[in-house]
């Protein structure tokens, strides 16, 4: 048998359940938190407000893949143990990425929800460990990879037992270097119409730009996604990586704000009439 039989649509969605919140065809789920846990202050902070704020899970990166040795790198199992803390007391779960096989055992007993980033979209023994849990898994489309790679991805992990995934569109890379990626949404379309998994981006990640993060998830609301991930950082100049993409808490009160008023209003066309 070839193709992705077991992720492919056919006629019926999947809804993936993290603790309680649920990615599904009637809910618009946001992502929300720090691209590094950097102390236990700054998550803890960051969960009760973005919590506040409306967002169904808190994210935290604990393993960091970086370009350069000479950058932060996470705080590995530290900051799990933040990020544990943070989800018990703003009352939300949680979301890490994996980075290797030897962690999915301790993450998936520390966090609510796994995430394979978009480097390891094409790391096979990665994908095939994580398909032998139960836990909700996020899969990053890879910067360079087609529609179909993806899908063929998530076939990993089905094929191994586990069918509850997200898939993110996170952007691709392409000759335009005036943004860090260039976000994909014919293809984040495209991912929902040909799987039966919830699809959500990743603006942050695609534009590297906090600014662009508003329009994006409007743009993937009006697209009829199922959700965005976001950055968010009580103090971005200072966040010890993906500053310029990270919102500030008031920058993401607006997000939620204008997100109500439009999944509201987006039903609401007002149609002229002749005379």
């Amino acid at each position: 048998m070839t193709g992705y039989p077991l992720s492919s649509y056919k006629g019926e969605k999947v809804d993936v359940s993290v603790g309680n919140v649920s990615f599904s065809k009637d809910s618009f789920t946001v992502v929300a938190g720090p691209c590094s846990v950097e102390t236990e202050e700054q998550i803890l902070k960051t969960a009760e407000t973005v919590s506040m704020l409306g967002a169904s899970i808190l994210r935290g990166g604990t393993y960091k893949y970086r370009k350069s040795p000479y950058t932060f790198s996470g705080l590995g199992d530290k900051g799990v143990e933040y990020l544990k803390k943070a989800s018990i007391k703003a009352s939300l779960p949680t979301v890490t990425e994996v980075m290797s096989i030897d962690k999915v055992s301790y993450l998936s007993k520390n966090v609510d929800m796994l995430q394979i980033g978009s480097r390891n979209m094409h790391n096979t023994p990665l994908l095939k460990e994580i398909g032998k849990t139960k836990v909700p898994v996020i899969l990053k489309r890879g910067y360079m990879a087609t529609i179909e790679e993806t899908l063929l991805a998530a076939e990993h992990i089905a094929k191994e037992g586990n069918q509850n995934i997200v898939l993110c569109e996170r952007g691709i890379r392409c000759f335009d270097d005036s943004l860090r990626f260039t976000l994909d949404l014919a293809g984040a379309i495209l991912l929902k119409e040909n799987s039966k998994f919830p699809v959500i981006i990743d603006p942050s990640h695609a534009t590297g730009k906090s600014n662009l993060v508003k329009p994006l998830c409007l743009a993937a609301s009006a697209a009829g996604l199922n959700g965005v991930m976001v950055e968010v950082h009580p103090e971005p100049r200072k966040a010890l990586s993906d500053s310029e993409q990270s919102l500030t808490f008031d920058e993401f009160a607006d997000l939620m704000d204008s997100l109500s008023i439009f999944t509201k209003n987006k039903n609401k066309i007002t149609r002229s009439v002749g005379d």
